[in-house]
């Protein structure tokens, strides 16, 4: 997740209960560490692309820690068994990488980019100024981002196409949200079946040249609490009466407010951040955990 905010959040969690779910937790609680701008935005300007389904690998977690959260409490499985809509977070969660790590390592410029995502990561430094700092560290332009696609196609994260195949046999509405580009998500949307409408990210902007000029502060997924806004919107727009979020980030977390996601899990399969997955309402390391439970 390419996200991060600059105020603790204490999310209104649910009450725990003393229920043990009949669901094995997957991992055992206690966890050793491991100009003339012109948005790009259609699909038919690339080439359709087939995402990569790979195994993520062993986290390398530096401590031991210990979670409560591991096995869903009855309210928590109500909740994601019920709800009309389902929010993934794109980095780090419906895909493996980072897309912006990934862009700059193909633009030359990966170890500097980096160390602002983990910057980015902790929530030490606003979203925007983070977003637009990591950009202009190799500012890639239209060819490169092309290039970058037809070579190093999206790799999905194990089963969330059958779980997303799950949500939507049961009429459950997917939307990705995502503090990265819209032109890198659309190739993940269109494998997983999501129409385009359900996608709020950013978007790189781009001169009559191909040159890079930045990106659309219009987005609410621009600037922090933008995550929270959109799902916020989604369910102002739609009326769900139930709405998950799924992430592994700060700003995943933080859609978990009044008016927003009802339920927060967190999927650390890929990246497991503590303070994020402590609070969260059900924390997950497998996808096929949340298949499994909607059975």
């Amino acid at each position: 997740m390419a996200g991060l905010i600059s105020a603790h959040i204490a999310p209104n969690r649910l009450p725990r209960s003393r229920h043990h779910s009949p669901l094995p937790p997957i991992f055992s609680p206690c966890l050793s560490k491991k100009l003339h701008k012109i948005p790009l935005g259609i699909m038919g300007q690339f080439k359709p692309l087939t995402s990569v389904i790979t195994s993520a690998q062993p986290q390398d977690i530096a401590a031991p820690t210990c979670f409560d959260n591991t096995l869903p409490t009855k309210e928590v499985l109500e909740i994601w068994r019920n709800c009309e809509a389902v929010c993934f977070d794109v980095d780090s969660t419906v895909c493996l990488d980072e897309g912006i790590d990934e862009l700059a390592e193909f633009c030359g410029a990966g170890k500097a980019v980096a160390e602002w995502t983990a910057r980015a990561m902790s929530g030490s430094v606003p979203f925007e100024e983070a977003l637009a700092a990591r950009l202009s560290l190799f500012n890639p332009s239209l060819s490169q981002l092309h290039d970058f696609l037809e070579k190093r196609p999206p790799r999905l994260s194990p089963g969330i196409a059958d779980l997303i195949k799950k949500l939507k046999a049961k009429k459950t509405v997917v939307y990705l949200i995502s503090g990265g580009f819209r032109q890198m998500i659309q190739p993940v949307a269109l494998q997983l079946g999501i129409p385009p409408e359900n996608i709020f990210a950013n978007q790189l902007l781009f001169g009559r040249s191909g040159e890079f000029c930045g990106f659309d502060i219009n987005e609410p997924t621009s600037r922090s609490g933008g995550k929270a806004t959109a799902v916020q919107n989604i369910r102002k727009v739609h009326g769900y009466k139930a709405l998950v979020m799924i992430g592994d980030g700060a700003t995943d977390l933080e859609a978990r407010k009044p008016g927003g996601a009802d339920l927060f899990i967190c999927y650390a399969g890929v990246q497991l951040r503590e303070s994020v997955a402590a609070k969260a309402d059900w924390l997950v390391f497998q996808m096929q955990h949340l298949i499994t439970s909607l059975e």
